[in-house]
């Protein structure tokens, strides 16, 4: 981990990869070819999956304390019905009829709850969180990202328990089909 990851905070760290997550909403939605949208929406479903499964393993639990647990409570079920949504759009795909007009709806819903998170979660663990622990729990959510299953699993439910026990299994199936479907992908060409 470079010197400038071990200073970064968790309230640093989520806001770049909610700045990522932004980025590749416009990637997709700008693609010029079938070729590029997959792809960036790819990279999209799986930076969504490890980053909300990472926030449901360190970051809500911390935010009980300091923001409360209707707004965790709200947070989650947000990511609950963004799974559905993300789940339904991967097996739909990305040239299918409809595809663009619900993907944008989720784009809209995924970048609001953006916005609680870091008017009502954020501000709150700022401010009743030590700048060490603040650090430690960037460390943590990387560690969990590493191990996250890097799809949208709405079965398995958003609590802290669920993704510790059923994660990391998934995760190793997601990441084979991933290596595969690259695979497949670089070779079809």
């Amino acid at each position: 981990m470079t010197a400038a990851a071990q200073k970064q905070d968790i309230i640093d760290l989520l806001l770049s990869q909610h700045n990522e997550i932004k980025s590749l909403f416009a990637k997709v939605r700008n693609a010029s070819g079938g070729e590029q949208k997959r792809q960036a929406f790819q990279q999209l479903v799986r930076l969504l999956a490890v980053h909300e499964s990472a926030e449901e393993q360190v970051v809500h639990p911390s935010a009980r304390d300091d923001a409360s647990d209707a707004v965790v409570d709200a947070r989650l079920r947000e990511e609950g019905e963004a799974k559905h949504v993300l789940s339904h759009l991967y097996d739909l795909g990305v040239d299918a009829p409809g595809f663009d007009a619900k993907f944008a709806e989720f784009e809209r819903a995924v970048l609001a709850h953006a916005t609680h998170e870091e008017q009502e979660e954020f501000p709150a663990l700022r401010r009743n969180t030590d700048a060490n622990t603040l650090r430690r729990m960037a460390g943590a959510v990387r560690a969990a990202e590493a191990i996250a299953p890097t799809r949208p699993h709405p079965a398995a439910g958003e609590s802290a328990a669920a993704n510790m026990i059923a994660g990391p299994p998934v995760a190793i199936f997601d990441r084979m089909r991933d290596a595969v479907r690259d695979w497949r992908q670089e070779h079809q060409r």
